[in-house]
């Protein structure tokens, strides 16, 4: 007989018939006028992570949303990451009932914003970001896939079919939108541990929610503390990684002491590994690659400085 009880699926499932952890972000969009609005989200998550050559979140959202309407509108979005004090996540319900206009709830919003880092750069009208946000990702949403071009905005008591499988209006009440990250902005206490490496005291107070599980509350864990697992290290053969780096390409080769330092990347990734090493080397006009160059392709904090 099994353990469990069988709970019946039903709409929004992920919060009546489950309990799952989803993050807390607040989504800045573009209204008409120019001006920004905020929702909170918890249905986003990473989309396209690798082996493109953009990367992309998915957001899950009411089509009639200001958010959705704003997307179809003009393209452009800001993820903003909150805090889990009290005082932001209760900013963030506030902004969360159905149906408020911008014009209605943003006057009475005390989140701070300021100018988007793509807007001072470039010039290009952005949404707004959130000053008191940890961390922020700039978005702009792929319309072309999956035919999503055609979609338009002004439909808000539902969109009549046929629906797109993926990306752009889904349902006659639903949306989705493949949003290719433009730029990741993080408040430097966070960054700096990014760079130099990432203690157990060095993790963002970011808050996990669980939906409205019920009429009357939004329910959210605070974070306690960071619990470290090592990793299982399985150290290939300095043999087959030469077999695959004598393959990665034609012209640019590797010491052996190299090749000493990326034995413990799992056989799955070593061709991706090696095919970025080999991207820098022919960039940088080397055609042996050295322990030394090792370090400075596996050097974060140069990588920074370069893009800065």
């Amino acid at each position: 007989m099994s353990s469990f009880e069988n709970l019946r699926v039903v709409d929004n499932f992920y919060q009546t018939s489950l309990f799952f952890p989803m993050p807390t972000v607040v989504i800045g969009t573009l209204c008409e006028d120019g001006t920004t609005t905020l929702g909170p989200y918890s249905l986003i998550q990473p989309y396209y992570v690798a082996g493109k050559d953009y990367y992309a979140m998915l957001l899950s959202c009411r089509n009639s949303s200001n958010t959705a309407q704003n997307i179809l509108r003009n393209g452009k979005c800001s993820l903003n990451f909150i805090s889990d004090e009290p005082k932001y996540f209760k900013e963030a319900v506030k902004l969360s009932w159905p149906g408020d206009k911008p014009s209605d709830k943003m006057p009475k919003c005390n989140f701070r914003l300021e100018t988007s880092m793509i807007e001072e750069e470039t010039g290009e009208k952005r949404p707004q970001v959130l000053t008191d946000a940890i961390q922020v990702i700039e978005c702009t949403w792929v319309r072309e896939l999956d035919g999503a071009d055609k979609d338009m905005p002004g439909e808000l008591n539902g969109y009549e079919g046929p629906y797109h499988d993926f990306n752009g209006i889904t349902s006659k009440f639903g949306a989705h939108f493949i949003l290719k990250v433009d730029k990741i902005l993080m408040k430097k206490k966070y960054s700096d541990a990014i760079i130099n490496g990432v203690r157990a005291c060095d993790f963002p107070n970011l808050p996990v929610d669980y939906g409205y599980r019920d009429s009357k509350n939004f329910w959210y864990h605070k974070k306690r503390h960071m619990k470290a697992e090592l990793l299982q290290v399985r150290q290939a053969s300095l043999e087959s990684v030469r077999y695959a780096a004598d393959r990665a390409d034609d012209k640019v080769k590797f010491t052996d002491e190299a090749l000493k330092t990326i034995l413990g990347v799992p056989r799955v990734f070593l061709p991706i590994v090696l095919k970025g090493c080999v991207s820098w080397a022919k960039e940088n006009n080397v055609e042996l690659v050295t322990e030394e160059h090792m370090k400075i392709i596996n050097d974060k904090r140069a990588k920074e400085k370069n893009k800065k």
